[in-house]
């Protein structure tokens, strides 16, 4: 398939509108800024966090129409043409229903309940069915729409640790836009619309649903919600990666081969290799080899 898309064809987002649906009271957000162009909103929004972090509370949004030095896993570029693409990160700051801050161990899964949250939106939404693929891509039929960055903030007011959600998602773009053959866009899936204004607003409302839910349960991924599934099973069912025989290549350059079979209570992949044993992977990129034999 080539298309063509003509980057004065995209439409801006509309941040009044926006503000008026999503900012207190009557959204789930305390602050949205729209910017034109920046290097990276989660390095925008971090920063923001960590010099003035009156400035930044729970459930602030940084959204651009362009990104110039937007980052993935291992430090790997993400770009776009303007307007093509949606960039938005949200800082968090999770505490319980007692306002007692979250152990931190819990962050793990903010960045899986962000891209869970952009799943249920897209579907909604586009009609287009993404799958999770460990342990931050959205994937279509084996090609990425987007990805997903956490990183956590420390203030030097000694509070609790923070962190930055930051997504990534083609929405527009061409296959002569597409960063790497193995990249698809909502355009390419035939949604049902582009229109990032929507998109956005429904990504940020499940968000900011999902991680009520999550603090309500003091993070713990095997609690259920309050629709009676946990957020593990909610993922699980979701993730592409389970079943399948992967390689895990590990950020010190080793890797280890086996079949994904679950995600434990903390988000870690769990393997079984050749010889049957187990083992948890915490961070690494993972390579789907094949469906596994049952």
């Amino acid at each position: 398939m080539h298309l063509r898309y003509s980057s004065m064809e995209r439409p801006g987002l509309d941040e009044d509108s926006l503000r008026a649906a999503l900012l207190a009271p009557r959204g789930p957000l305390s602050r949205l800024e729209v910017v034109a162009e920046t290097g990276s909103t989660n390095t925008d929004l971090a920063e923001l966090a960590r010099l003035r972090p009156a400035e930044a509370p729970d459930l602030s949004v940084l959204t651009a129409e362009m990104q110039t030095a937007g980052k993935g896993r291992l430090g790997r570029a993400w770009s776009a043409p303007p307007r093509s693409s949606l960039f938005v990160s949200v800082l968090l700051r999770p505490v319980n229903a007692a306002g007692r801050p979250l152990p931190t161990q819990s962050y793990g899964w903010l960045s899986l309940l962000a891209a869970l949250a952009l799943t249920e939106a897209v579907a909604r939404r586009t009609g287009v069915e993404a799958r999770l693929k460990w342990p931050n891509d959205v994937m279509v039929d084996g090609r990425k729409l987007a990805g997903v960055l956490a990183q956590l903030v420390v203030d030097s007011s000694g509070a609790p640790p923070a962190v930055v959600v930051g997504v990534g998602m083609n929405v527009s773009l061409t296959d002569e836009d597409l960063p790497v053959p193995a990249a698809t866009s909502l355009l390419m899936e035939y949604a049902s619309t582009t229109d990032r204004n929507i998109l956005l607003e429904d990504y940020l409302l499940k968000l900011a649903s999902a991680y009520r839910e999550f603090c309500a349960v003091d993070g713990d991924a095997d609690r259920p919600w309050a629709d009676g599934t946990s957020l593990l099973h909610k993922i699980s069912t979701r993730m592409v990666t389970l079943g399948q025989e992967v390689r895990a290549e590990k950020p010190g350059g080793s890797s280890l081969t086996g079949r994904a079979v679950a995600l434990d209570r903390n988000g870690s992949l769990i393997l079984v290799d050749a010889q049957g044993e187990r083992h948890a992977v915490v961070a690494a990129d993972v390579v789907h080899l094949r469906a596994a034999q049952a």
